[in-house]
């Protein structure tokens, strides 16, 4: 009876008669910081100063193949806050996750680096974002979240639209 509550049941999901395995699979391997800088180019008269600051985001999603089954992903963040007497901070973060991948729908590839891995390793570079700017002696900046596959959405659209306009005029 011990050796039946033990027991976990498995679900054969695309498995072919012959055990070769077809179904995807994707899986996070690591994820880390790739590239870190803080800048506080005027301290330490920056907390002295009375006005809030204006604050610039910009991000950037790379997808790098690094293996035959292997992704890597990367979130490049960039933060700038600027106030009329200067430059606060500005940090580059770039965050990136190495994502296995096997049996994967080659149309389904893109949009998983662009949209869904982004969004899954969002959290975490958004944490080191805040912390980074927290021990740099300003309050952290929590970022709202980011809809990365209404954004690729958004982006493929935009390319099929200008792919059906003429180049030019004859």
């Amino acid at each position: 009876m011990a050796d039946e509550a033990d027991s976990i049941p498995t679900i054969n999901m695309g498995n072919s008669g012959n055990g070769a395995d077809t179904a995807p699979q994707i899986a996070l391997i690591s994820q880390y910081v790739k590239d870190l800088s803080f800048e506080n180019p005027n301290a330490p008269a920056v907390y002295q100063w009375q006005d809030q600051p204006n604050i610039d985001v910009q991000f950037n999603i790379g997808a790098d193949k690094v293996g035959d089954e292997v992704i890597e992903v990367s979130l490049k963040i960039e933060v700038k806050a600027t106030a009329p007497q200067g430059t606060a901070f500005a940090v580059e973060l770039l965050y990136a996750a190495l994502f296995g991948m096997r049996n994967v729908p080659e149309d389904q590839v893109q949009p998983f680096m662009l949209a869904e891995a982004p969004r899954l390793i969002f959290p975490f570079a958004r944490r080191v974002l805040a912390d980074a700017i927290r021990d740099g002696g300003f309050p952290p900046l929590l970022l709202d979240p980011i809809d990365f596959g209404g954004l690729y959405m958004q982006q493929a659209q935009q390319i099929q639209a200008t792919a059906g306009e003429p180049a030019g005029n004859a």
